[in-house]
This record gives C-alpha cells, sequence and structure tokens, in this order.
C-alpha cells in the first residue's frame, strides 16, 4: 500500500496564531505516529511562520519513522538540513506572499544552481525529492539534476474537484488525472521514485491512490483539519483507510 507521510505544518500554524507552546507539532506527530503514520512531513519556511528550528531539532530525536523535510533550495537550508540529517529532504519553490505552496519548482528554469545544490546534499548523504508540477521536461530535468524522487503536485487536480462543486468526474478532472497518471510514468522511466501531494484530502485521495506506481502520499491540512473533531491518530487511521479502499 501507499505510504502516508503527514505533514504537521498547520498544528504549528494555530500555535503561533497565539504566539505560544500549544498545540505541539511533536505531541501531533507522536499521535500520527501512533494512528499508522509511515513518515512525518515538516515545512521550515523562510519567514518561519509555522514550524522553527527548534521544532525539527526535537522532532530528529522523537520521530520513529523517517523525517521529511521540506524547504526552499538556500544555503541557510541547506546547512539546516545537513546539520539535522532527515531521511529525506524535499526542495519547493516559496514565495513570502503565498498562503500555501502555489507550484511545482521550476528545475528547468533554475538548472544550474539546483544542481549544485542537490550535489551538495547528497554530498551529505541525504536523499533529495523535488516538488514539481506534472510536467515531463520538469522530470526530465530533475533526474539530469540526479534527484532521487519526484513529488507530483496534485494541487491543480483537487482544484479542478473544488471548481466542479465536488464532483469527482469532469472532463477538467479527468484531465488533471491523466496528467498526474503520465507523470508517474514518466517519473518511473527516468528511474526515480514517485510521490503525490497537495490538495488531497479524503474525498479526492482516491483517484489519485487509484493510478497505481505512487510510493508516498504527503497529507497535512486536511487531516490536521479532521484531527480538530475526532483527534490525530483517528485522522490518520481515516487516511490510510481510504488509502487502502482505493489501492488497485
Amino acid at each position: 500500500m501507499i505510504k502516508l507521510c503527514v505533514n504537521i505544518d498547520h498544528v504549528a500554524t494555530i500555535r503561533e496564531a497565539r504566539k505560544t507552546y500549544e498545540p505541539d507539532p511533536i505531541a501531533a506527530s507522536r499521535e500520527a505516529e501512533h494512528g499508522g503514520a509511515d513518515g512525518i512531513t515538516l515545512h521550515i519556511r523562510e519567514d518561519r511562520r509555522h514550524m522553527q528550528d527548534y521544532d525539527l531539532l526535537k522532532l530528529r530525536k522523537s520521530v520513529k519513522v523517517p523525517l521529511n523535510l521540506e524547504m526552499a533550495a538556500t544555503e541557510s537550508m541547506v546547512e539546516l538540513a545537513i546539520a539535522t540529517k532527515p531521511e529525506m529532504v524535499m526542495l519547493v519553490p516559496e514565495g513570502r506572499d503565498e498562503i500555501t505552496t502555489e507550484g511545482g519548482l521550476d528545475i528547468c528554469g533554475d538548472f544550474d544552481r539546483l544542481k549544485k545544490v542537490i550535489r551538495t546534499l547528497h554530498d551529505a548523504s541525504l536523499p533529495v525529492s523535488v516538488f514539481i508540477d506534472a510536467q515531463s521536461q520538469q522530470i526530465e530535468a530533475a533526474k539530469e539534476a540526479g534527484c532521487d524522487v519526484c513529488e507530483i503536485h496534485t494541487g491543480p487536480y483537487a482544484q479542478s474537484i473544488e471548481n466542479n462543486d465536488f464532483s469527482l468526474s469532469s472532463q477538467k478532472v479527468d484531465t488533471q488525472i491523466e496528467r498526474i497518471h503520465k507523470s508517474i510514468d514518466c517519473v518511473h522511466k527516468f528511474g526515480m521514485q514517485c510521490n503525490a501531494g497537495h490538495g488531497l484530502n479524503y474525498h479526492n485521495v482516491g483517484r489519485v491512490v487509484s493510478l497505481g506506481g505512487l510510493t508516498e502520499l504527503h497529507i497535512g491540512h486536511s487531516i490536521v483539519s479532521r484531527c480538530v473533531f475526532v483527534g490525530m491518530q483517528q485522522a490518520v487511521k481515516e487516511m490510510k483507510q481510504r488509502i487502502q479502499e482505493a489501492t488497485p
């Protein structure tokens, strides 16, 4: 079955709304593990709007499952990754004014710099994933730059469902699913691991899972939203159940 990596950023978003010590993302990660999470994901943003450096340091010591660090490809973030040694580093684009990540990393447009960043991370024995749009040219560039994993940006798929009164069946939704499907095949053709994430929730995750070929899903906001009502353990269990039901 596809592995579920739970992104706990938005537990910290709630905490930072009051600049206090609760809710604790580290406690959330433990609850997620108890619920069956196969990995824990966090994004240290340059503006530190939610997760803080000390959260990463604590998670590195406490998490029993693989830890995935999402980050911009900057010198300071590379230094943080090398110092903390997560099991995976995922390079993502980052804009100060965006509410959440709005698109995939443009590897084609920043190839030389990103290749150097990836080489530096590899020299520190850190596997590297990149968050990219479902485009063959970006996937090929990821391979040439030395990436180990491509995470396909599923946001446009999720948005197409929202724009269609949340129906899972329409021409626009089918078009997005086909783009993801072709991208999965393309990633495999280049010998890389393929993951997916962004905008996935309990309603829309099934169609992505049913495509097959994915190793991990990285899901955060939907699980944290659900955990407000049922708790983190149960929220993770419910998402794992949805994944299992849709697995081909």
